[in-house]
């Protein structure tokens, strides 16, 4: 390690006095101004990553859904998956050293992590669209370079597509190839391979209107465009020619204020939808003849999902085992509908997309989303393998033509992470091949009324939870008075959980209706004030 060029290169990047972050789900999230050291530190720590697993490591500069203000970074491992937990500590000692320290933590973490400083390194690097991401995107490479590593900077890129670049690139082409042409060819021909089965003639065109967020989804879908067929139309609003990144916009603005987006203008059943910041979350949506508003989040997109597949593999006839991964913020009608319509089992794990993801890896066919929008579908070595070749040698032309169809999906899903581009495409083409308007798909089954809100605590460490986040251990007596509450109300129920960023507890409650979802939920805001040390005036109804 060259002593002398890192503490030159450090004190380029200086670290603000007093400023601690943690490297939570979605890596390192701040005002862009405080990250200059952190993008840095990260830059170096993607070069010891990728010295120590003797892979191509991804570093992304983005906040996602966060104001345009913000900015953050976070690390992609090598098969396109989030940096191992482990690695994640490393990240905040590294971030949160003083100055003169830098070096002392960089020898430990190579100790710890066993990383032979000779070994090369490789980083791909990606950034969204933020007026901050481009000067950010080059500390990283101050990062990488003082540590001896290569990098190939992609510039522009969904946070989706750079893991899929990173997982292309270590798989050496098995999974795709690692250029943004590779991208677009990958998913545009399994999308027309899929819905060529679907019976329709010219008349077929189908309309889609997308709220890009005025982010990076934007540019993509754009030069996208001309990979797709003539029978898929798509009209891209918020496009970031004119507004904010995420203002009064994007997937996360329409989940949680139950409301389109600006700058899209519905028309009675015109189908839309909305991808967030760096396009890894979609929810969809649609306006009724009486101009009532009906979302379709994470839940309804894995169930729309989950029909097809469970139909695709009864007809291929193979002993899969699949299953959903949900939250507890799933709707309790979500599951119901999952798991005694459909039959499919369903597994609960704590909120953050590396619990989901770890889950639906124990299956031949995990399909998980969360109900913000963001998942996919992972799809396991064995049932991938078997599924191609059956493809190749099936005689029995159902069989076969089953099979063609699941592998389709393989290609079109992106594995390594949610992709709000790889996700629309799926979505659109099972609902040609099955023949049904947005209604119909809402209609499967009816949301139960549901509340978010949030209380200021003065510490979030002291709500600690079970049961996949549905259960509160501390503080004594929070769990009792929920279970008090949720008792007063038909098909209702309530959880708090600390949220993994700042210092606020979140709440979820839902039941038979809006007016007693709003009330539960008030209720259990109210306890979480007063047992938790809720901090300026008690929530108002």
């Amino acid at each position: 390690m060259d002593s002398a060029a890192l503490r030159k290169y450090s004190a380029l990047h200086p670290k603000p006095a007093g400023l601690c972050l943690q490297y939570g789900t979605a890596g390192f999230r701040s005002q862009a101004e405080q990250l200059d050291h952190v993008v840095f530190r990260m830059g170096l720590l993607a070069a010891l990553r990728s010295k120590a697993v003797t892979a191509t490591i991804g570093i992304m500069v983005t906040a996602s859904h966060n104001p345009e203000e913000d900015n953050g970074v976070k690390l992609v491992d090598p098969l396109g998956e989030m940096l191992h937990p482990s690695w994640e500590e490393y990240a905040t000692e590294l971030a949160n050293a003083e100055e003169q320290e830098l070096q002392k933590v960089i020898t430990e973490i190579c100790q710890k992590a066993a990383v032979n400083l000779h070994k090369d390194a490789s980083v791909f690097i990606g950034r969204d669209t933020r007026p901050s991401s481009k000067k950010l995107s080059q500390s990283v490479i101050d990062g990488i370079q003082v540590l001896g590593g290569q990098y190939h900077d992609y510039g522009l890129v969904t946070t989706p597509q750079l893991h899929y670049m990173v997982c292309c690139q270590n798989t050496q082409g098995q999974y795709g190839k690692a250029t943004l042409e590779g991208y677009y060819e990958k998913l545009s021909k399994a999308f027309m391979e899929l819905i060529k089965q679907s019976h329709c003639s010219g008349e077929c065109q189908r309309h889609l209107k997308i709220d890009c967020a005025n982010g990076i989804g934007a540019l993509k879908l754009s030069e996208m465009k001309p990979y797709f067929p003539q029978e898929l139309l798509i009209h891209i609003y918020n496009d970031g020619t004119k507004e904010k990144l995420n203002h009064l916009c994007g997937a996360d603005f329409v989940k949680v204020h139950q409301k389109p987006p600006g700058g899209l203008d519905m028309k009675p059943n015109e189908r839309c939808c909305s991808f967030d910041g760096d396009a890894d979350r979609i929810v969809y949506y649609y306006k009724d003849t009486a101009g009532h508003f009906h979302l379709i989040d994470g839940d309804k997109i894995a169930t729309l999902i989950s029909i097809f597949l469970k139909e695709l593999l009864a007809k291929v006839k193979q002993d899969f085992k699949m299953a959903v991964v949900q939250t507890a913020y799933a709707n309790g009608n979500s599951t119901r509908y999952l798991q005694e319509t459909l039959k499919v089992p369903v597994h609960c794990v704590k909120t953050g997309v590396k619990h989901l993801h770890h889950k639906a890896q124990e299956f031949d066919v995990g399909v998980y989303f969360e109900a913000n929008g963001h998942g996919t579908v992972l799809f396991s070595k064995a049932a991938e393998t078997k599924i191609r070749q059956l493809v190749k040698e099936e005689k029995d032309n159902e069989k076969r033509e089953a099979a063609k169809m699941l592998e389709n999906v393989i290609d079109l899903i992106n594995q390594t992470v949610g992709d709000a581009v790889s996700d629309m495409l799926v979505i659109e083409a099972i609902l040609a091949l099955k023949g049904l308007t947005v209604q119909q798909w809402d209609a499967l089954y009816t949301d139960l009324p549901n509340r978010l809100l949030k209380v200021q605590v003065a510490d979030r460490r002291v709500i600690d939870t079970t049961d996949a986040e549905r259960r509160a251990l501390t503080p004594p007596g929070l769990q009792e008075k929920i279970d008090a509450l949720v008792k007063k109300y038909k098909l209702s129920r309530a959880f708090v959980r600390p949220s993994g960023t700042e210092d606020v507890v979140r709440i979820y409650a839902e039941a038979d209706t809006q007016e007693n979802a709003d009330a539960l939920a008030h209720e259990v805001s109210l306890a979480v004030f007063h047992l938790a040390g809720g901090k300026g005036a008690p929530p108002q109804p």
